[in-house]
């Protein structure tokens, strides 16, 4: 088992960073989403008019079913498409913009299939860091130094030389998160981070992004089919399927309000709101969450 994250974070990890003006301001939020749609070519409605905001700072969880259009306003935050209506804005920046400008961390779905290659630890968060350096040159010291911080932060230090194939699913996604935040992202997106991580799993992955979230002070946006791996780490959740049903804090999110979007599964939020706070799992309720597809709008 990994060890739990440093109640500390290097200086390094976290230094002044010089932004575009329109990115400078704090008046504007995170994320901004307005009045926005998206059809596919085929004619398809993705999203209907959705509107919310993500203060600086935040986290947010964006819940609904799949199929519901949770990966579409993902694309759409990351600027992989734009939308059909309505406008969204990332630190004040066209989408695209704030993610080339490496201002936007993103962790996708874990895919095994895609990590057979002879790479360690270390050597798959150095991807990203090399990123920024010419390929005939070695990594700067400073560089190095901060791989080494974050893999420590995400309590991966131990295991900074094992080939990431050989590592259990919650390793890989602690891995797979220093990635992410070797650029010093100021928003942070997960996207469907727990699946395939059983329950005790995913209660130490919510303690893992609250040390992240008080340490480094991101904004981050989860996106999840599942209540329990968002609800208890999150300070707002959207519920989403086309339109958005919910947006507000998970203490107001009414079984009545889940049952219209998902139609089954109302006892794990029930679970939630009467005695369980998504970090103290009994024995008996781990087991083992079974991997679901991406969403397919």
């Amino acid at each position: 088992m990994s060890r739990e994250p440093q109640a500390s974070v290097p200086a390094i990890l976290n230094p002044p960073m010089s932004l575009p003006d329109s990115a400078a301001t704090t008046s504007e939020p995170a994320v901004a989403v307005r009045d926005v749609s998206f059809r596919y070519d085929s004619g398809v409605a993705a999203l209907e008019s959705i509107s919310l905001t993500v203060p600086h700072g935040s986290r947010l969880g964006i819940l609904g079913p799949n199929g519901g259009g949770k990966s579409t306003l993902l694309k759409l935050i990351l600027g992989l498409i734009k939308p059909t209506r309505g406008r969204v804005e990332v630190l004040g920046l066209p989408p695209r913009r704030a993610t080339r400008s490496r201002q936007v961390g993103y962790l996708p779905q874990r895919l095994n299939a895609a990590w057979n290659a002879p790479l360690n630890v270390r050597q798959v968060v150095a991807m990203t860091a090399a990123l920024d350096v010419a390929p005939w040159r070695a990594l700067p010291s400073e560089l190095k130094r901060r791989i080494d911080d974050l893999l420590d932060l995400v309590g991966m230090a131990h295991l900074a030389g094992r080939p990431i194939g050989e590592l259990s699913g919650g390793q890989q996604q602690r891995a797979f998160i220093a990635r992410a935040l070797v650029s010093r992202p100021r928003v942070l997106l997960l996207d469907e981070p727990t699946v395939g991580i059983d329950q005790a799993g995913q209660a130490q992955f919510a303690r893992l992004l609250e040390a992240i979230h008080r340490e480094l002070d991101l904004t981050i946006l989860i996106v999840s089919h599942d209540l329990r791996a968002i609800a208890a780490g999150c300070d707002d959740i959207a519920v989403l399927s086309r339109t958005l049903h919910y947006h507000a804090s998970p203490e107001g999110l009414t079984p009545e309000v889940l049952a219209e979007v998902f139609h089954h599964d109302i006892a794990a939020f029930a679970h939630l709101r009467h005695g369980t706070n998504g970090h103290d799992i009994d024995e008996k309720d781990r087991g083992t969450n079974t991997p679901s597809p991406e969403d397919q709008p």
